[in-house]
């Protein structure tokens, strides 16, 4: 502070200050010019978060890939070049889409991301903290003529330490540059060096809840890592799932296209043989009457089919459902292709491996010794709290150079602090509150195992069933078919009746229904089993493979 008559003195006092607050305001220019921008920020805190999951993701949650969040709405031009040119849309393709633009998978990595971000807050309370302040202060005094030009400026480091056993160290050195700006003769930085120390003796004092909070920090993400797992491996069945039911819609619609062609040709014919008298008028209009029952199934089959696909553009591929697409055909070939089989896995095995590698059982788990820590947190804070606590602050030779501590001519202290723990009330609580949690999480986890057991079990018996089912289907089919010839026959040689040709015509197309329908059903029931036994993982274009054993 300096303060001046205002004559022969105002240039000084008014001079220094403006100096000083056109330095402190070029520190700030030269930080937004040497790149502190918006963007530099975000790619910093990118950075950062990124590193955090990376090191925590482990193989055996799938490969490390989708997982990076997407800054801004996808633009016409990024959708057209992941949806092919031809507008067919295979199955890979349909997942990559999703992967970049689904709504719901780009909550789920937002909400990794910031999970990893609140960790780095957390963590940073314990790594170094740069600090700086600069208060400039010009005041003139008109009654007494005098100015006052008052100047704070201080630089220095934070940091602390939090070591095992809740002892925590703090440090700070704080430099005084006033006299540097104002252009003292004494060109030296006064610097200040304090630190303190705070280890529990007895008790859950000091550093001890800081350490939980931080060791949960950390694993909070790492259940959160496991989650966002566990939830790409759900996407990628759903995902399956709703796309082959699309494939499921066209194929209703194709087999009721095929049957009305059928039709078609036997209304004909039976027109054609009651024009020339071999058969009685009623066969044309029983015929005439199925032939229209076809036609409104096939509208319908039809309308089914577009909303199923609009539904799955706009749902699932997140895609305008003006957007002209269609899903390749071909994929339900190459479930034939690849046929049904019976479950690779005894059932033992299965719930085995789920209780294994299930990731959410996993998070449960871990969850059990979270509540048991902060137990004995909790039982610690019952009774007397005592803590060892030490102080140091040293400064600066004033006039020689600033990192020449004093250390001789500095202030020091040790003591106990001791509470008594006279009103235990909130401490009772908490602690009885944990001994509830940890019953709850014991609980939790028995039932959740229980209820793993219980899903797998049926997983297992519906797979088999699944199985099971598209062989009769399968059955089934041949012997429509053989039925429809069989009827065509009858009725050119006079033996048959138009009825049962008809009847037999309705069992083929429900009969080709139900085959594509339990191909279908078997695929989704197998990927279901094998992400509910753990095996399945997601890989880096979003599609799925089946690990080992």
């Amino acid at each position: 502070m300096k303060t001046k008559k205002r004559r022969g003195a105002s240039t000084w006092g008014l001079g220094h200050v403006v100096c000083a607050a056109t330095f402190g305001w070029a520190l700030i220019a030269m930080c937004m010019v040497g790149g502190c921008s918006t963007e530099h920020f975000k790619e910093q805190a990118d950075k950062e978060v990124y590193q955090i999951l990376e090191n925590k993701w482990r193989p055996d949650f799938g490969t490390l890939a989708n997982y990076q969040i997407n800054d801004g709405e996808p633009n016409q031009t990024e959708i057209m070049v992941m949806v092919p040119s031809s507008g067919v849309v295979n199955l890979a393709d349909a997942v990559g889409i999703a992967t970049r633009f689904n709504r719901s998978y780009q909550r789920e990595k937002e909400s990794l991301y910031l999970s990893a971000l609140n960790l780095t807050d957390t963590r940073h309370r314990y790594e170094q903290q740069w600090f700086g302040t600069v208060d400039a202060t010009y005041r003139a005094d008109g009654e007494r003529d005098t100015e006052t030009a008052v100047l704070d400026s201080t630089i220095g480091v934070n940091k602390q330490f939090l070591l095992g056993q809740g002892v925590q160290i703090g440090t700070r050195v704080a430099v005084d540059w006033a006299r540097f700006l104002l252009g003292d003769p004494r060109t030296s930085l006064g610097s200040v060096m304090t630190a303190t120390l705070t280890a529990p003796l007895l008790g859950a004092g000091a550093g001890k809840a800081a350490l939980e909070n931080l060791t949960q920090a950390e694993r909070s993400v790492l259940y959160r890592i496991r989650s966002f797992n566990r939830y790409r491996q759900q996407f990628v069945t759903d995902m399956v799932d709703a796309y082959y039911g699309v494939l499921l819609a066209r194929a209703r619609l194709d087999i009721s296209e095929a049957s009305h062609k059928r039709l078609v040709l036997s209304t004909d014919q039976i027109r054609m043989e009651v024009e020339v008298g071999r058969r009685p008028a009623y066969d044309l209009g029983e015929a005439e009457q199925s032939l229209l029952a076809s036609e409104n199934r096939l509208i319908t089959a039809r309308q089914g089919y577009e909303q199923t696909l609009d539904n799955f553009k706009m749902a699932r591929l997140s895609l305008p459902t003006e957007m002209d697409i269609t899903l390749d055909q071909n994929e339900l070939a190459a479930l034939e292709a690849i046929g049904v089989t019976e479950p690779e896995y005894t059932e033992e095995e299965a719930i085995a491996l789920a209780l294994e590698r299930r990731l959410d059982l996993a998070n449960t788990r871990d969850g059990v010794f979270d509540v048991e820590r902060k137990l004995i947190l909790a039982a610690e804070g019952l009774g007397p709290q005592i803590a060892l606590v030490g102080s140091a602050n040293a400064g600066s030779t004033p006039e020689t150079d600033w990192t020449r501590m004093r250390f001789h001519d500095g202030i020091y202290s040790l003591g106990i602090q001791a509470d008594l723990a006279l009103d235990q009330k909130g401490q009772r609580n908490a602690y009885r509150e944990a001994l509830i949690r940890v019953q709850q999480s014991h609980r939790n986890y028995d039932e959740q195992v229980e209820q793993i057991n219980l899903d797998v079990r049926k997983a297992y018996r519906d797979l088999r069933a699944a199985a099971e089912t598209h062989r009769i289907q399968t059955m089934g089919l041949a012997l429509a078919k053989q039925r429809v010839e069989v009827e065509k026959l009858s009725l050119e040689f006079g033996r048959g009746t138009v009825r049962l040709l008809l009847n037999s015509e309705d069992s083929l197309r429900e009969a080709e229904n139900a085959a594509v329908e339990a191909l279908v059903n078997h695929t989704n029931i197998k990927l279901r089993f094998f992400r509910d036994i753990g095996v399945l993982q997601v890989k880096p274009d979003g599609m799925w493979e089946q690990t080992a054993k």
